[in-house]
């Protein structure tokens, strides 16, 4: 376990514990305020909120255990997050079919969410730490699950060569952020290059928009809960309504459930 952190239970899908996590409206509170300014601690959240700490308290725990909130330590404090995985999937599988009255404060909400200037995402994976690292920065897994390769030592500061869709993206921008195997892991995203945008089919307009956005980054934080791994990616920086963002927002679900499947065939009897 890593030093410091909560383990929080998680059952199933989780479709109930999210939609029981919604119906109380102190908790929709809660989101709000996370929703207004994501990655705050116990004590800015206690700040804004008419509510006892343990109250509080108590209702990021719910939250947390329907993986509507994620929280990452950074040095002695924890940040809170939305995740919208969870919302993003009930969306997907009931919202856009129905579009029934009673579900509308949900669609909202995610609606909300995809307009932030950042995301984090979190999955539970049947894995270890050392496998799940391996399937981060190994060109061999990572072509598999996400069809792009890394050329990197993944030590701080040191470059990051992409390559994807025969396409070889070399930038001295593009570079590790931070490292620690097993645990934690952020580099920057990669150059928008007129060479990737053809490959992907990008038209020219839309390549010059997202070649001028500030270069977002990427960060894994991998802890062990029980005999899983918890794995929250958080992708920030990105410009006010940036159009990096709505191109990958979509693409990240996938790609974790890509990755999820695949380390887990792994450990099929």
């Amino acid at each position: 376990m890593v030093k410091g952190s909560r383990t929080v239970a998680y059952s199933g899908d989780g479709v109930d514990d999210v939609f029981k996590a919604l119906a109380d409206p102190s908790r929709r509170q809660l989101l709000d305020s996370l929703n207004a300014r994501n990655g705050q601690t116990l004590r800015e959240l206690c700040a804004g909120l008419d509510m006892a700490r343990q109250s509080v308290s108590k209702h990021l725990a719910v939250l947390e255990a329907a993986n509507v909130v994620t929280t990452i330590r950074r040095g002695r404090e924890k940040l809170h997050y939305l995740n919208t995985e969870p919302i993003n999937a009930i969306a997907d599988r009931w919202i856009r079919q129905y579009h029934r009255e009673r579900v509308r404060a949900l669609a909202d909400l995610k609606t909300a969410l995809e307009q932030e200037s950042m995301f984090a995402y979190t999955t539970y994976i049947h894995t270890t730490p050392e496998r799940l690292w391996q399937a981060l920065t190994d060109p061999t897994f990572t072509r598999r699950y996400w069809g792009v390769s890394f050329d990197s030592d993944w030590r701080v500061g040191s470059a990051m060569t992409w390559e994807q869709d025969g396409v070889t993206i070399v930038d001295p921008a593009q570079v590790v952020l931070e490292s620690e195997p097993g645990r934690r892991l952020a580099y920057t995203w990669h150059t928008f290059t007129p060479e990737f945008g053809k490959a992907v089919g990008l038209d020219d307009e839309t390549l010059a928009r997202i070649a001028g956005e500030r270069r977002s980054k990427v960060t894994f934080v991998i802890e062990p809960v029980d005999r899983m791994v918890k794995l929250t990616v958080v992708h920030d920086d990105f410009d006010a309504g940036s159009t990096v963002r709505e191109m990958v927002q979509e693409g990240w679900p996938r790609l974790l459930s890509d990755l999820k499947t695949l380390l887990e065939k792994e450990v099929q009897p």
